[in-house]
């Protein structure tokens, strides 16, 4: 029997869905990209952009094989979309090239899989299976965005996206606060960047005036923006929401 293969979490750069992605080996370690050219399994988001990311990689390392030629198994569209962080999902048989000898790469459409991406059923399957799991260097945008926010970087919690709906979503955004002020744990969370216009207003209407917000958009991009203000800074400023650039979002004292 040959020896398993290892899972690799191959970050990716920040710039998917961008209309000018940045050079890629400014955002990416060279033996990343190296281990990345390597490895001939893959199990991705979406295959199609994991072979645009792919073909950048073979622009700076040419790859083992074709592009054609690697295998690339999507996870089912149900983690997609919802996350596979409860554990309901059973990646085990997405890993058998992994036990047949292969390398199998786990990707996502941006910063480091199976953190705020799907991907943790993987990981999970493959401690469960006996497998190496290695994790390779690349950008994490909120590492990145809590760094240069000046919020608690001793610590902070990540709860995800909050709810759409306008009631529960300030109900969301109180208890994050009153739980930052009670324990001076920063709170960071994310959102689709087309609600990113809904999200801001409600973010200054609920918070305090003396509470901390940040936003940090574009992150390893030209165009990048990274600001923490009080939320009556903000209000006097008139908001200056992100966007539609995916954004990190960031409350604290």
């Amino acid at each position: 029997m040959p020896a398993p293969g290892t899972l690799y979490l191959v970050p990716a750069p920040l710039d998917f869905g961008c209309a000018t992605p940045g050079p890629l080996q400014q955002v990416m370690p060279i033996r990343t990209l190296e281990a990345a050219a390597r490895i001939t399994h893959w199990v991705a988001e979406n295959a199609k952009t994991t072979r645009a990311y792919l073909k950048r990689v073979g622009e700076v390392v040419p790859l083992a094989q074709p592009i054609q030629a690697l295998a690339i198994t999507e996870l089912p569209r149900e983690v997609h979309k919802k996350g596979d962080h409860a554990g309901s999902f059973d990646a085990r048989p997405m890993l058998a090239p992994a036990l047949a000898g292969h390398d199998i790469g786990l990707v996502s459409e941006a910063g480091m899989p199976a953190v705020a991406d799907p991907g943790s059923s993987v990981v999970r399957a493959a401690h469960e299976l006996g497998l190496r799991v290695v994790p390779l260097v690349g950008p994490a945008s909120l590492l990145l965005a809590l760094a240069a926010s000046g919020l608690n970087g001793q610590s902070f919690a990540f709860v995800g996206y909050l709810p759409q709906q306008p009631g529960p979503r300030t109900q969301r955004i109180r208890e994050l606060e009153a739980l930052a002020l009670r324990t001076a744990q920063a709170q960071l969370f994310i959102e689709t960047p087309y609600r990113n216009a809904a999200l801001w207003p409600a973010l200054l209407e609920a918070l305090r005036g003396d509470t901390r917000l940040c936003v940090a958009s574009g992150l390893t991009l030209p165009d990048a923006r990274i600001a923490t203000r009080t939320v009556a800074q903000w209000r006097r400023e008139a908001g200056s929401p992100p966007g539609d650039a995916p954004a990190v979002f960031l409350l604290g004292v």
